[in-house]
């Protein structure tokens, strides 16, 4: 489970680091390069939620256990 989380962070990352590269150097003129980077960032939103929805489906299945203070620890 570690490494598919890992992995995704991965792909979350070079998603960010493309529209970055768009952004800065895109080839193209203006509305290419926009959109090219905005197709960027929304597959990084698609693959955060993506992400989330596996971990809260992981844990409600039991892969994953919650650790840190309990309820009633101050």
């Amino acid at each position: 489970m570690k490494i598919l989380v890992a992995l995704a962070f991965l792909a979350i990352i070079a998603s960010l680091g493309s529209a970055l590269f768009f952004m800065m150097r895109g080839s193209g003129n203006d509305k290419e390069r926009g959109q090219r980077m905005v197709r960027a960032l929304a597959l990084r939103v698609g693959l955060s939620i993506v992400l989330f929805l596996c971990l809260l489906l992981a844990w409600k299945l039991g892969y994953i256990q919650p650790t840190g203070l309990p309820a009633g620890a101050h």
